[in-house]
């Protein structure tokens, strides 16, 4: 039975993270197709809030979803160990709460879109337009790997076991509340990665889907710490190269 749940989870969690792939491509499609016609200049109105909000949320869903599986089939696994009977409502509940932090978040991102906007600090394509700034992003994006921050978080979302031994809570609410508490722990692991998508560009999918599968291997490889130290290196020298390249 735990099989057949886990099975069962698994494929949706796979169905649904494929189709926010699918929805970002979409979503990439029609913005490429409009950039040629877009004023940069203008003033942002409510529906390309809504919009730019829509592109983020979805974004996020598509690049956290596939890492945050090993977590949600071990809260099913718990569940059945706890004896009951279905444990597909409490863990949609756990899942619901992880993605709320994540659309708050995606909610951040937009209105710091929307500022980088407002001071022409991003083209058409969603990009930053200073190499100064995109160095000073990948500089930090680096740091910020070797923090104690950065090592605490990701500890935790590589260790579900371990998380829910010391936060464990029962019924639908203790689901929530277990959901909004690891997706902290995700968004403090990940945010400044997120941050980098204004280096290539918001929209562009080769770069979106290079840094999801870092954020997977980071939590799900056996060497993820190291993963994520050496990939910290790599991001401070390309940011010192290109800060230096636009300063020569």
């Amino acid at each position: 039975m735990l099989k057949r749940e886990r099975l069962i989870a698994l494929s949706g969690l796979a169905g649904v993270s494929a189709l926010a792939w699918v929805c970002l491509f979409s979503l990439s499609q029609s913005m490429t197709g409009m950039e040629p016609a877009m004023p940069h200049m203008q003033a942002w109105e409510g529906l390309d809030i809504a919009s730019a909000f829509v592109m983020w949320a979805v974004m996020m869903v598509a690049m956290m979803l596939p890492s945050a599986i090993p977590v949600v089939l071990m809260f099913v696994a718990i569940k059945r160990g706890h004896g009951e009977p279905h444990s597909f409502a409490p863990a949609a509940m756990f899942l619901m709460g992880y993605l709320m932090v994540w659309m708050g978040f995606s909610a951040l991102a937009t209105l710091a879109q929307w500022g980088l906007h407002t001071v022409a600090a991003l083209s058409p394509g969603i990009v930053s337009v200073s190499p100064l700034v995109g160095g000073a992003l990948l500089a930090a994006a680096g740091i910020f790997q070797w923090t104690p921050l950065k090592h605490a978080c990701l500890t935790q979302c590589r260790s579900p076991q371990s998380f829910f031994m010391a936060e464990w809570r029962d019924g639908t609410r203790g689901a929530l509340l277990m959901g909004l508490k690891h997706g902290r722990y995700c968004v403090g692991c990940c945010w400044l990665l997120m941050g980098l998508l204004f280096v290539a560009g918001v929209m562009n999918l080769v770069w979106v889907a290079v840094i999801a599968v870092f954020i997977l291997a980071e939590k799900v490889a056996p060497a993820g710490q190291w993963v994520s130290r050496v990939a910290g290196l790599l991001l401070v020298g390309w940011g010192v190269w290109m800060a230096a390249g636009a300063l020569s």
